[in-house]
């Protein structure tokens, strides 16, 4: 079936699995607003796209081929360019691109040959691709995975807020109704994303904006002996209970069982790093909490996170 004669309800009415190469699923209105979050599935070939916590979109995709393996890890997108061309493959088109690394690595429209086809980037079908554009932001996480999970719901103040002061974490968490998704566009005074990093091993907390390190300071860890595995967290919006937020989790990796919101309590930071913390949470707030110590290979000198696992 051709992308000009895209039936959405014939697709629909197949197993998810049967997906034919450059055929794609897209229900935005089944969750209309919240934060986003993108799941590459390596072994499936398929990209999830999930938004408020509710799957909006599935695609069939082409990843990197032999010799050319797409990175799996945690990535936010760092830029984004609906015309770009490539620098590094003959000025190739690319279009509705969204930039994972600064080293190539991208969501793109492509060639979608049913198998992992590309030098690294994951190929998507043109028209998805144009979809996916407009619901993304600079800082939506993007997992790509040998194994994950469904998100989860979770009811927790976080790391941070939980370190404050009764009253000040109230605050804090009522001030997260004033403020709003990071834009789909930059644009001056915007709304910055901020992505949080822990390391187990290291023991210590990164706050990057728009990708890059602003701060970083220690943490405290109850069970430190305990692993984490790879988790990530997305922050949709204060708990109606007022005193909590409310959280996406997925799981990465293959790791252990316990569940995302007793993970999540096991974080503590200082004060003094809570409070500048807090003033910079916002929805759509990525949070990454990794075993992995925070070195040259699970963490780029520019951008977020790359945890590579063999």
């Amino acid at each position: 079936m051709s992308l000009a004669a895209f039936d959405v309800i014939a697709v629909a009415a197949r197993e998810v699995a049967n997906l034919k190469p450059g055929e794609f699923l897209w229900m935005p209105e089944k969750s209309p607003s919240g934060p986003v979050a993108i799941i590459v599935s390596l072994p499936d070939q398929l990209v999830h796209v999930y938004r408020g916590g509710v799957r909006i979109g599935l695609s069939t995709c082409s990843t990197g081929k032999k010799g050319h393996s797409t990175p799996t890890g945690v990535f936010t997108i760092l830029e984004k360019d609906k015309h770009h061309r490539s620098s590094t493959y003959n000025n190739a088109p690319m279009p509705n691109m969204n930039r994972l690394t600064w080293k190539g690595v991208a969501l793109h429209a492509g060639n979608l040959p049913g198998y992992p086809a590309s030098h690294g980037c994951v190929r998507l079908p043109l028209k998805f691709s144009e979809l996916l554009f407009t619901v993304t932001h600079v800082g939506t996480p993007v997992i790509i995975a040998n194994d994950h999970s469904e998100l989860a719901s979770v009811t927790h103040p976080g790391p941070i807020l939980s370190s404050l002061a009764a009253k000040e974490m109230n605050t804090s968490v009522r001030s997260l109704k004033k403020k709003k998704l990071p834009p789909k566009e930059r644009h001056e005074n915007m709304q910055h994303a901020v992505s949080l990093l822990v390391s187990r091993t290291d023991r210590e907390l990164y706050v990057l904006q728009d990708g890059n390190v602003i701060t970083k300071g220690p943490i405290k860890i109850h069970r430190p002996n305990e692993p984490f595995g790879s988790h990530v967290f997305v922050l949709v919006a204060p708990h109606q209970n007022g005193r909590s937020a409310s959280w996406h989790a997925i799981r990465h990796t293959a790791g252990p069982n316990a569940s995302a919101e007793d993970l999540i309590g096991r974080i503590q930071s200082d004060e003094k790093l809570a409070k500048q913390i807090a003033g910079l949470m916002h929805p759509g707030l990525v949070l990454v909490m990794t075993d992995a110590p925070l070195h040259s290979t699970t963490r780029s000198k520019r951008g977020f996170v790359v945890m590579a696992h063999g």
